[in-house]
């Protein structure tokens, strides 16, 4: 699939997998050299903009090596990018640990994912179809009344 991009940082990686063919996200990679102190969040800009196909979504998620060694993550996860959307692609960091974080420009902040959506169309109807769930939710399965 063929996604149009614009460069607004002409020096800034383009989004890439790091294993193609067996990879399903894309790096995103940082515009701007930023700190995001302890406890706090930032929005990293990517110094890139994306049209996203109609009928297609992209989706940005998290990079497990940062959250597992640094405690960042993408805090709107997942984030969406809309097809509509024509702005720069920008991704949302919390610092979950007890020091700051510095990134550095071109540094990969997070993934990438374009995904087909459905359009749905709402069906009015007086009570919908029985199910072995029901209503039971937020923990219920599992979890046993005395």
């Amino acid at each position: 699939m063929k996604i149009k991009v614009e460069k607004i940082n002409q020096d800034v990686k383009l989004p890439k997998y790091q294993h193609r063919g067996e990879d399903a996200g894309l790096d995103l990679h940082a515009a701007d050299d930023v700190v995001i102190k302890s406890g706090e969040y930032e929005l990293i800009k990517t110094g890139l903009k994306i049209a996203v196909p109609e009928g297609y979504a992209g989706f940005v998620y998290p990079r497990s090596g940062l959250a597992l060694k640094h405690g960042i993550t993408v805090l709107n996860a997942d984030g969406v990018i809309d097809s509509g959307y024509r702005g720069e692609v920008g991704v949302i960091l919390i610092n979950h640990s007890p020091e700051d974080f510095k990134i550095n420009f071109n540094d990969r902040i997070a993934q990438l994912i374009i995904q087909r959506v459905n359009i749905i169309e709402w069906e009015m109807v007086d009570d919908l179809s029985k199910s072995s769930r029901g209503a039971g939710g937020f923990g219920h399965t599992g979890i046993k009344s005395e």
